[in-house]
């Protein structure tokens, strides 16, 4: 009778050579560059995340809110791309892939007199309209937009005391509808101003928080934001990704479960 005979099995010992190390370390290389390219193309064609630092436009936004901007909403200018690459403006003039703003969109913005500062205001006046605020009421074209009280809101006054704001439901024309307070009532600094007709090719931007913002109710040579050219705007807010309270550093993971607003978090922004 013929017998199977097992072979035996002997631990082989396989050599690492240098080149095989080399090659391991510059396949680790390329995917962590192959990882920033894709990020820098997300960051640069699709999504850019900021985080909201003032309160201008509570109640919709909240110090502490972090939230992805498109910037494929408006297409694409010298502004959409990361500050690093310092593009000259003449090298990419006006806007490419261009698709105008809608009324009532909250839009990142780089402020026209310094070309640098990050801002995000909500688009109250199209090219050739006509706005003015009389006693807290905001006028478009000669007509009054409707607002509708509604409970009163929680927040901070100018001395960052806390305060129960008169709010409003406001109702732009085209149909967009979103809340806004007045934390002087009806009679603040800039709830009675002039009657301003926004350039050709330009924006007229309004926080929420009308009595809290820095806007285009002035001008830029007075420390204001003043009308927004349309190669400035860099992006519509779209969603808030994360929250947490205002004054609490993001990366102490260890009080996220007090601290994160969780109710925000995915979030639309209207």
């Amino acid at each position: 009778m013929s017998r199977m005979i097992e072979p035996s099995l002997k631990p082989v010992e396989v050599a690492v050579t240098p080149a095989k190390k080399e090659e391991g370390w510059w396949e680790t290389i390329k995917v962590i560059i192959e990882a920033l390219l894709i990020a820098l193309v997300v960051r640069t064609v699709l999504f850019q995340p900021f985080n909201i630092p003032s309160g201008s436009l509570v109640p919709t936004l909240l110090v502490g809110d972090y939230l992805f901007v498109s910037k494929y909403a408006y297409g694409y200018s010298h502004f959409s791309l990361p500050s690093f690459l310092d593009l000259d403006p003449q090298a990419m003039p006006g806007r490419i892939f261009a698709s105008e703003p809608k009324r009532g969109d909250i839009i990142v913005f780089k402020l026209p007199s310094d070309g640098q500062t990050d801002y995000i205001k909500r688009l109250i006046g199209l090219p050739g309209d006509k706005i003015q605020v009389l006693h807290g009421r905001l006028f478009i074209n000669g007509e009054e937009v409707p607002r509708e009280p509604i409970a009163p809101f929680l927040t901070v006054n100018h001395f960052n005391k806390p305060m129960e704001a008169p709010q409003y439901l406001e109702t732009l024309p085209g149909g967009v509808q979103h809340k806004i307070i007045q934390i002087d009532g009806d009679e603040g600094t800039f709830d009675n101003t002039k009657v301003y007709e926004v350039p050709p090719g330009h924006y007229f931007m309004m926080g929420d928080n009308r009595d809290n913002s820095s806007d285009s109710r002035l001008a830029g040579d007075q420390g204001g934001v003043g009308y927004v050219p349309f190669e400035n705007l860099i992006g519509r807010a779209e969603v808030i990704f994360f929250s947490i309270d205002e004054g609490t550093p993001a990366w102490e993971v260890w009080r996220w479960p007090w601290t994160v607003r969780w109710s925000r978090i995915f979030q639309r922004v209207r």
